[in-house]
């Protein structure tokens, strides 16, 4: 199983996210160069078991997406995989976000590389 929190309090650990903690956005790429959270790394989900060795070794992992399901798959994927450091935004997503009027972060990619 894994946490699951809401995009309100995503944008509350934004400030205070450590060196081994990630926001993950799991939806492709070109919905995250249209608008992303900033500082947040893109690996859409059906891509994200071929990373689980590299996710393993955070802290934590935050997932969203749109607005829940995606990242609810690539979380359910991991889990099976025996991954335990996932935070989930299981509903609700970028699009709430937005509303919300949280900074926004537009045509920049950030490439994952585990420290």
């Amino acid at each position: 199983m894994f946490q699951k929190i809401s995009m309100s309090d995503l944008n509350a650990k934004l400030k205070t996210l450590s060196a081994k903690e990630i926001i993950l956005d799991v939806r492709s790429s070109e919905e995250y160069l249209d608008g992303h959270v900033p500082g947040s790394t893109n690996i859409p989900y059906d891509e994200v078991e071929g990373h689980f060795e590299d996710l393993k070794k955070l802290e934590r992992v935050y997932i969203h997406c749109q607005a829940g399901k995606r990242a609810q798959i690539a979380a359910q994927t991991l889990v099976q995989k025996g991954l335990k450091n996932l935070v989930c935004v299981s509903q609700g997503g970028m699009g709430e976000w937005i509303e919300a009027g949280f900074p926004v972060e537009k045509g920049k990619s950030y490439s994952y590389n585990p420290k």
